[in-house]
């Protein structure tokens, strides 16, 4: 009987264990799906990801800001500390932000003369459909195309063979 409400209560511990990182004080990352992010002026976040968002920093990021699908603003006297990577979207940087190393797939950096950049840049400019195919449309089709081969090979070879009535 004990062990019948353990396993009903394992999975709520479990849960609860998983969320109490979540909830510290000490916790100032921001990660979002298809909601864009706002960093405040008076705001200090450490690491911000986004996926088919966008992210507008007013404030200070003091790890790394990471998009897929959106495009990052960094206005005015904000900052970003660590890497920002920006897949399939746009960087655009005001005049006074400041960011550490910046990588654009498949976008454009906007950046103002009076922007900074302290660390590398990097850019893989050109269609962003045509190097998102080739990062991840491709191996899933090379992988759909492998699934599909095992799939008729086992097929064909589990087979039962099919008796041909002679003829007289």
């Amino acid at each position: 009987m004990a062990s019948l409400s353990l396993r009903r209560l394992l999975p709520l511990l479990i849960v609860i264990a998983a969320a109490v990182p979540a909830l510290a004080d000490g916790s100032h990352e921001r990660t979002q799906f298809g909601h864009d992010i706002s960093i405040e002026p008076d705001e200090q976040v450490s690491d911000v990801t986004c996926f088919q968002c966008s992210v507008r920093v007013r404030g200070k990021i003091t790890g790394d800001l990471t998009v897929f699908g959106g495009s990052v603003m960094i206005e005015r006297d904000a900052s970003v500390a660590g890497d920002s990577t920006i897949f399939a979207g746009d960087l655009r940087l005001d005049p006074g932000a400041t960011v550490k190393d910046v990588t654009v797939f498949g976008g454009r950096i906007r950046r103002d003369s009076q922007a900074t950049i302290s660390g590398d840049v990097t850019t893989f400019g050109g269609g962003a459909t045509l190097w998102l195919f080739v990062i991840f449309g491709l191996p899933l089709f090379l992988l759909g195309a492998l699934v599909a081969l095992v799939i008729w090979l086992v097929r064909r070879f589990t087979r039962r063979a099919v008796p041909v009535p002679a003829r007289v």
